[in-house]
């Protein structure tokens, strides 16, 4: 039986690890997007997040919160924005030595999201 991506990068600790280096020394040093999350309860959002792309990785299925549209509601995500954040995921696997192949299959994941959450 072949692994999930999730069985892959380590699963919910390891994911863990690359959301708390993802926010901690990409998004909110980078003055591009960090202001999306000036009022964000950053445990909460940590917390959140590696649930999201635990399933969004073939993990189990914890994602109860909002929907991608209702998430990023009147934020006016741009392009720049949506690209900033999706080099940044890809530098936080990176740094957690996850596969050139198995980042891409995780990004197109991330990509497949571009219109629920782009000027939304």
């Amino acid at each position: 039986m072949e692994q999930t991506l999730y069985e892959k990068v380590g699963g919910q600790e390891a994911i863990e690890k690359v959301v708390d280096y993802f926010y901690s020394e990409l998004v909110l040093k980078d003055e591009t997007v960090s202001h999306f999350f000036e009022h964000t309860d950053m445990d909460k959002q940590r917390r959140h997040q590696a649930k999201f792309i635990s399933f969004a990785l073939g993990g189990p299925n914890q994602y109860s919160g909002k929907s991608m549209a209702k998430a990023h509601a009147n934020m006016n995500i741009q392009p720049e924005h949506f690209n900033a954040i999706a080099k940044h995921l890809h530098d936080a696997l990176a740094h957690f030595n996850v596969e050139e192949p198995d980042i891409d299959q995780a990004l197109s994941k991330v990509e497949s999201l571009r219109n629920d959450i782009q000027y939304k």
